[in-house]
C-alpha cells in the first residue's frame, strides 16, 4: 500500500485544512471553518479546481470545505478576521485570491487582523515560480530583482509569511501555518503566496501530512515568583486599577476577572476589545479609560498608584497617548500571555494566559480588599457617569437625532447576547464612553486598526460565527461608501443581520477632529457645488438607502428616535437582512470629554485657527510623558 497520494499543491492544501483542528479547554472545532474566495487567474484553476473537487465528492479529502464567494478581497478577510474574534480566535476562514490587485486588496484586512491579534489564513497567487512567461498579466515587475514580487506586501502585515515555489515546501509551510494560527500569544495573518503555476503543479504528497491534527491552543501558566512579586506590588496600593483589554475575553477570563474584581474591590476600567470582560452592572466595573473613555474611569486613571494590565497592548487610545496615568509614582502590573506587550511601561511582567494568572493572583491576595473610602470614591464615580449616560442616551437633539440617541436605543433594546459592530469614526468613542456592555460577546468594535468598511463584512462573520446572535452593525455613510459590496454576499447566503446607517453627509469624525485643530472641517463634507471644501455647499443626491435596496435588502427609512425604535423591533422579527436608515445630527452632540488624544497641529500657520489650536495643544502635551 502506497504511502503517498499524488495531489497538485491546491489539491494538498484542501485536504489538509479539512483535517486541523483547534482544542481549547477540551473541546475541538474545525480550526478552518470554511474558505472565501474570488477566482481569478491563478487559483482558478488551482484551488478554485481544488474546491471544485471538494465540492463534489468531499469524502477523499476528510470532509467538506465550505465555501462563500464574496465580492471584495479586503472585505472577505475582515470577514475571516470577526469570524475569529467571535469564536474567541478558536477557528478562522482561509481566503483565497488572484495575482495583482486581487492579491494586494487583502493586505489591509491582513494588517486588520495582525494589530488585532486574530488568525485569518491567506493564500493570495503569484506570478510564475519558473519565470517562463514573465512578466504575466498583473505582475509588477522589479528591476532590481525577479524575487521580489507584489505579495511581499504582506510580509510587514503577517505573522508569518511564505512563498512555496516547489510544491514540497508546502509540508513545512502549512505546519508553521497551524502553529501561529493558534498561538495566543503571535497569531494574525498568516500568508502564503502561491505561485499559479505551483497550484497546478502535483507531488506526491505523504498520506501522514493529511492526517487528522489537533492543535491546542496553549494556557500558559505564571511563575510562581511573578505572582508573589505582583501581588506584593498591589498589596502596597492605596488606589490600584485594572485595564482590561481583548486578551481577557480570548482566553475566557471573564469569569476569573469577576470573581477577583469582587473579592479586591478593585475597579475594572476597559478598552475598546476588553469591553464587556465584566458586565457593566459589576461593582467595580468604571467604563471605558483613555482618550475616549469614561470619566469614572479617567479619574481613577488619573491618580492610579499601581495600574493592572490585563492582556491589553496599552494603545495610544487607552494610555490617552500616555497622558492618563498621572500619578507621579505610578507602577504598572502587565499579564499578558504575549511577552511583547507585558513588558511595556517597565511593568512588573507576569507572562501567562489571562485566565490562569487571575486565579493564581486572586489567591495570592486573599484576604486583601481595597479600603472602604476608595470603594465609596469607585461608587460615587460609577452612579455619577450613569447619569451622564442617561442623559446622553435621552439627550432629546433637534431637528434631527445625535448617533448617541440611536447608540442608547440599541444599548436598551439588544439582548445581552447580541452583537453590536462597528469600527471607525467618532461612534467608537462614543460607545466606549457609553455602551453598557452586558456580556463578553455583545461588543465587537474594531479599533486596534479602525478600519473604515470593516462593518458590512465583519457583519457576514460575526452571523457565521454567532448564527443565534441578533448581529447588528453600525454603519456611517462614510464607512458606507468604501466597502458597501458584501451586502450583495449576505444576501446572497441568506444571513440575517441588521444594519443601522447613519446619514449625517459628512464625516462627523474627522470633521470634528479638523475643527478642534484648527483645520476647520476642511475637507470633510459630502458636497457638491463650487463651495470652498470648509464651509457646506448642497447635499449630494445620493441615496443610500436606495442603494442598500438594490443590494438586496429591506430598508426602514425613519426620521424620530420613536420610529427607530419601532423599527428595531420591526427588523428583529424579520428573518433577513434589513437596513434602518437614519439621518442623524453631522455636529455632535457627543459625551462630555475627559482625556485627550495626541494629533499633531502645524508649529507655524498663517491661519489664526490653527494658531490657537496649536496654543491648547502644547499645553496638554506637557502632561506626556514614559512610564518608567
Amino acid at each position: 500500500m502506497s504511502n503517498t497520494v499524488r495531489l497538485t499543491v491546491g489539491q494538498a492544501v484542501v485536504r489538509f485544512v479539512v483535517n486541523q483542528f483547534s482544542e481549547s479547554d477540551g473541546q475541538e472545532r474545525r480550526l478552518i471553518a470554511g474558505a472565501f474566495g474570488i477566482f481569478g487567474h491563478g487559483n482558478v484553476a488551482g484551488l478554485g479546481q481544488a474546491m471544485l473537487q471538494n465540492d463534489l465528492d468531499p469524502e477523499p479529502d476528510g470532509g467538506e470545505l465550505p465555501y462563500i464567494m464574496p465580492r471584495n478581497e479586503q472585505g472577505m478577510v475582515n470577514a475571516a478576521a470577526a469570524f475569529a474574534k467571535s469564536t474567541n480566535r478558536t477557528q478562522t476562514w482561509m481566503c483565497t485570491s488572484s495575482i495583482g490587485p486581487g492579491a494586494l486588496n487583502m493586505v489591509t484586512g491582513a494588517a486588520v487582523a495582525t494589530t488585532n491579534r486574530l488568525p485569518v489564513l491567506l493564500f493570495p497567487s503569484d506570478q510564475f515560480a519558473t519565470r517562463t512567461p514573465d512578466p504575466v498579466l498583473q505582475q509588477v515587475e522589479d528591476p532590481t530583482s525577479p524575487l521580489t514580487a507584489a505579495t511581499d506586501a504582506f510580509r510587514p502585515v503577517s505573522r508569518f509569511f511564505d512563498r512555496i515555489e516547489r510544491p514540497e515546501q508546502l509540508i513545512p509551510s502549512l505546519m508553521q501555518a497551524m502553529r501561529v494560527l493558534t498561538d495566543p500569544a503571535d497569531t494574525g495573518a498568516v500568508t502564503i503566496a502561491l505561485p499559479q503555476d505551483v497550484q497546478a503543479e502535483a507531488y506526491d504528497f505523504p498520506v501522514e501530512f493529511f492526517a487528522r491534527r489537533v492543535w491546542r491552543i496553549r494556557r500558559p501558566a505564571p511563575e510562581a515568583a511573578a505572582i508573589e512579586r505582583a501581588a506584593g506590588m498591589i498589596r502596597g496600593a492605596k488606589r490600584p486599577l485594572i485595564v482590561s483589554g481583548g486578551g481577557t475575553i480570548y482566553s475566557g477570563a471573564s469569569e476569573a476577572l469577576r470573581r477577583f474584581a469582587s473579592a479586591t474591590g478593585i475597579p475594572v476600567s476597559d478598552t475598546q476589545a476588553g469591553k464587556g470582560a465584566v458586565d457593566a452592572d459589576h461593582e467595580c466595573a468604571v467604563g471605558g479609560v483613555g482618550s475616549t473613555g469614561a470619566e469614572s474611569a479617567n479619574a481613577l486613571a488619573r491618580e492610579a498608584d499601581v495600574v493592572i494590565g490585563i492582556g491589553t497592548r496599552y494603545s495610544d487610545f487607552t494610555t490617552a497617548s500616555h497622558t492618563a496615568f498621572r500619578n507621579p509614582d505610578v507602577r504598572f502590573v502587565n499579564i499578558n500571555v504575549g511577552a511583547f506587550d507585558a513588558a511595556k511601561h517597565a511593568a512588573e511582567m507576569v507572562v501567562a494566559d489571562a485566565r490562569e494568572a487571575l486565579v493564581a493572583l486572586g489567591a495570592a491576595l486573599e484576604g486583601y480588599r481595597v479600603d472602604d473610602a476608595y470603594s465609596a470614591e469607585i461608587t460615587r464615580l460609577r452612579d455619577e457617569w450613569a447619569r451622564v449616560t442617561d442623559e446622553c442616551y435621552h439627550v432629546g437633539n433637534e431637528p434631527k437625532p445625535a448617533q448617541i440617541e440611536v447608540f442608547g436605543a440599541l444599548n436598551e433594546l439588544m439582548g445581552e447576547n447580541d452583537v453590536v459592530i462597528n469600527a471607525a469614526g467618532s461612534m467608537p468613542g462614543d460607545l466606549q464612553s457609553l455602551w453598557r456592555a452586558k456580556t463578553p460577546v455583545q461588543y465587537h468594535v474594531e479599533y486596534a486598526f479602525s478600519c473604515m468598511g470593516y462593518e458590512i463584512p465583519a457583519a457576514m462573520g460575526v452571523k457565521l460565527a454567532l448564527p443565534d446572535s441578533e448581529v447588528v452593525a453600525i454603519v456611517g455613510d462614510g464607512t458606507y461608501q468604501m466597502l458597501p459590496m458584501e451586502l450583495a454576499t449576505i444576501v446572497q447566503e441568506g444571513l440575517k443581520v441588521i444594519f443601522v446607517l447613519l446619514q449625517n453627509h459628512g464625516f462627523a469624525s474627522i470633521g470634528a477632529l479638523s475643527e478642534s485643530h484648527g483645520s476647520q472641517r476642511f475637507g470633510t463634507r459630502y458636497r457638491k457645488g463650487s463651495v470652498p471644501h470648509n464651509q457646506d455647499g448642497d447635499l449630494l443626491p445620493v441615496d443610500i438607502a436606495a442603494n442598500a435596496e438594490s443590494w438586496g435588502l429591506t430598508v426602514l427609512r425613519v426620521s424620530t428616535m420613536e420610529e427607530f425604535r419601532q423599527a428595531y423591533r420591526q427588523a428583529e422579527a424579520m428573518d433577513r437582512a434589513v437596513m434602518i436608515h437614519i439621518e442623524t445630527a453631522l455636529i455632535g452632540p457627543n459625551p462630555p470629554s475627559s482625556s485627550w488624544w495626541d494629533v499633531p497641529i502645524a508649529e507655524v500657520s498663517r491661519i489664526s485657527s490653527t494658531q490657537e489650536a496649536r496654543a491648547r495643544y502644547d499645553e496638554k502635551k506637557k502632561a506626556q510623558r514614559h512610564y518608567l
